[in-house]
């Protein structure tokens, strides 16, 4: 999957991902690529960050590649349940990094309206990344939610939230996955050809 034929769109979870985290970082480095802008990172509200997902899919038809992290993966399984078919065949995969689980003891209030957490298939490719000591979703969580979304899934060794808090300003290695994803998307669409 040649980078210039697709768009990444960059997902960010609560707060937004200042501009030393990761997804800034990419969003600076991969080509065509832009962030899913949310009216209000503080206080969201489910409906309008999946309005907004929807909104960035719809303006441009070449095929895109989601990026998410925390609440962004949630609100791609959300927007995933409810989107136009036309719109949910443009989107080739999802690279799923730290999915906050926003039914756990302790969950912040802000975050607890994208509850319940969706349960329902992908209809695309995705990886999901987690991480062994993560606060906003354990191991054994993120594993399951990756099952119910069919997705692939890594689980890293004390990578805490995959975010600036733990380390992750760069996340080289994170490209990795993205590569490894959008390799799978290529030789499936060969095999279907």
């Amino acid at each position: 999957m040649a980078s210039e034929a697709i768009r990444y769109l960059i997902l960010p979870g609560w707060q937004g991902s200042p501009e030393e985290h990761w997804q800034s970082h990419w969003q600076r480095s991969l080509p065509n690529s832009a962030r899913v802008e949310q009216q209000d990172w503080i206080n969201p509200q489910r409906g309008d960050w999946i309005a907004a997902l929807n909104t960035a899919v719809a303006a441009d038809p070449r095929p895109a590649m989601l990026i998410a992290h925390s609440l962004g993966c949630i609100t791609v399984a959300h927007w995933a349940r409810q989107a136009p078919v036309e719109l949910l065949r443009r989107v080739r995969g999802a690279l799923l990094v730290a999915p906050a689980d926003v039914e756990r003891p302790g969950c912040p209030e802000p975050l607890r309206n994208f509850a319940p957490m969706p349960r329902d298939l992908l209809p695309f490719p995705s990886l999901l990344v987690g991480s062994d000591n993560d606060a906003a979703a354990s191991a054994l969580r993120a594993l399951e939610l990756a099952r119910d979304w069919g997705s692939e899934t890594v689980i890293l060794s004390g990578a805490g939230h995959i975010n600036v808090k733990s380390g992750h300003r760069y996340w080289e290695q994170g490209f990795a996955y993205l590569y490894r994803l959008q390799s799978r998307i290529e030789q499936r669409s060969r095999r279907r050809a």
